[in-house]
């Protein structure tokens, strides 16, 4: 072999490993995203010209570290989609999904045992290791009923085809700010979701091994949706958390101390200005000391 092609060999080494490689530094604090990749304005401002829409998952999972699927809360999905999607994206990626709504919107939670199984029989355990935390999002006008609402949780299984299942809660009434939900959140183990919107409640009570906070408060007049002080403070808020702290700064019901140990934390800029999504949540990861490998335009996934 010439120097000219074990240098071109090594070279192509080298981006293949760039292409592949488990994301460090802030995938080991956090895994920061957006809502979704199909998004209209985001191919003014996020995505390359002439990018092809069917690589925009592809793209976005190479430039930050999670997404959050919605299109799972609304509608059962392909088993081929979820095992398409795990192919499209590059090891250490992950994926969180919000579980169907036929789950959670009902007036007796106890009753959605057969609508938790389909949606968690659909296919979800194809993603592999890139299957992340399952949010079961409840209507604004849902109240808390310790009763149903622990029968709801004891029907949440552990894993689903050999794949194990972490379970996060996002209640949206202030009903459940109370120390009873907080009891119950954490006797199944499930997280609760903290979000900075004003209209749902927001406490940031840790009740698992893993923090979720969903973000929805970006502006469109600010480039990186958020400030730049606002990002600098989420930064503390994520090393506080993935560190085993509570961040002071932000409200919380019962007040008490969790378990000092590390955690999980996944933050998701998901509302507010959402064309701003993508520049808050790489602002975020920048801060964190994660860096996006070059984007190579004729590479092929998988």
């Amino acid at each position: 072999m010439t120097e000219a092609s074990t240098k071109k060999s090594g070279a192509a080494t080298t981006a293949a490993a760039a292409r592949t490689r488990k994301p460090a530094g802030a995938a080991a604090i956090a895994r920061v995203g957006i809502g979704g990749w199909n998004f209209a304005p985001w191919r003014d401002n996020f995505y390359p010209a002439k990018l092809a829409q069917s690589r925009e998952l592809e793209y976005a999972s190479r430039q930050l570290t999670a997404i959050e699927i919605n299109s799972t809360y609304h509608g059962t999905q392909k088993r081929t989609s979820f095992a398409k999607w795990r192919d499209e994206t590059p090891d250490g990626f992950v994926f969180s999904l919000k579980a169907s709504r036929f789950a959670t919107n009902r007036r007796v939670l106890a009753e959605s045992g057969e609508s938790i199984a389909r949606f968690l029989g659909s296919g979800i355990a194809e993603l592999g290791d890139k299957l992340g935390p399952v949010v079961w999002q409840f209507a604004p006008t849902k109240q808390f009923d310790p009763e149903d609402f622990e029968a709801f949780l004891a029907l949440l299984p552990a894993s689903v085809e050999g794949r194990s299942l972490r379970h996060v809660l996002e209640v949206r009434h202030a009903s459940f700010m109370t120390p009873d939900f907080l009891t119950l959140a954490r006797k199944y183990g499930a997280a609760t979701v903290f979000t900075d919107a004003d209209k749902f409640p927001s406490f940031a009570d840790l009740t698992a091994d893993l923090v979720y906070a969903r973000l929805m408060c970006s502006s469109e007049t600010l480039a990186t949706g958020y400030a730049p002080e606002a990002l600098d403070a989420w930064g503390e808020r994520v090393r506080t958390w993935a560190a085993g702290g509570m961040p002071e700064d932000l409200p919380r019901v019962d007040g008490k101390a969790a378990a000092k140990r590390k955690r999980e934390v996944f933050v998701f800029f998901i509302n507010g200005a959402k064309e701003r999504a993508p520049a808050a949540a790489g602002a975020l990861l920048a801060r964190l000391g994660w860096q996006a490998p070059p984007w190579d335009a004729g590479r092929k996934a998988g």
